[in-house]
């Protein structure tokens, strides 16, 4: 699930939209999760919603979050309420983030060879928590109830006693991008 509804306020707009070499950062999160071995992809926009979806590539299932506004806590129920409603339902929803494009492949295949309805694993660089996040059908009613502003999931995984860290600091970068100068460091590193 790629959670890509913001407005980009300090990027200077929706950041789903912000293109690195050629491609729009939604394209390319999507990617990363399909190539990872994510399906169904499913991705919650918001802001500009029609201009994005514009940009899906085939077979991504868009998703609107009517209050997307809030945050993306309010993101994350909208994409774990339409994953709960598939039929058949998957297992667990990677989790990850449309503005953050030094997180590969590799990663996304790492933490989804971790699926199942139990699990509950975030990506660790360095051993510090970030994203991407599995998280496993048994979690997604407590992470719906308490993903509130732009928490999303924070709350639920502090300390939750089914949490385990994955390393992936070998195979990505956890660093965003959320102003104009740090997609410039991005596009010259």
């Amino acid at each position: 699930m790629l959670l890509a509804a913001g407005a980009g306020r300090r990027m200077g707009g929706p950041k789903a939209l912000v293109e690195l070499d050629g491609e729009p950062l939604v394209r390319r999160a999507l990617r990363v999760l399909a190539d990872g071995g994510c399906a169904p992809l499913v991705v919650v926009l918001g802001a500009a919603s029609e201009e994005v979806r514009s940009r899906l590539p085939a077979g991504a299932l868009p998703v609107v979050a009517p209050d997307w506004a809030e945050g993306m806590g309010a993101s994350l129920r909208a994409g774990l309420q339409a994953l709960d409603e598939l039929d058949p339902r998957p297992d667990a929803a990677v989790v990850h983030l449309v503005d953050l494009p030094g997180v590969t492949a590799a990663a996304v295949a790492r933490l989804a060879a971790q699926s199942a309805p139990e699990a509950l694993v975030r990506a660790a660089y360095a051993g510090e928590p970030a994203h991407p996040v599995l998280i496993g059908r048994s979690h997604w009613a407590g992470v719906r109830s308490s993903a509130a502003g732009d928490a999303g999931a924070r709350g639920y995984l502090a300390g939750h006693p089914d949490l385990s860290l994955l390393e992936c600091g070998d195979l990505a970068d956890p660093d965003d991008v959320d102003t104009p100068e740090q997609l410039a460091r991005y596009r010259s590193g």
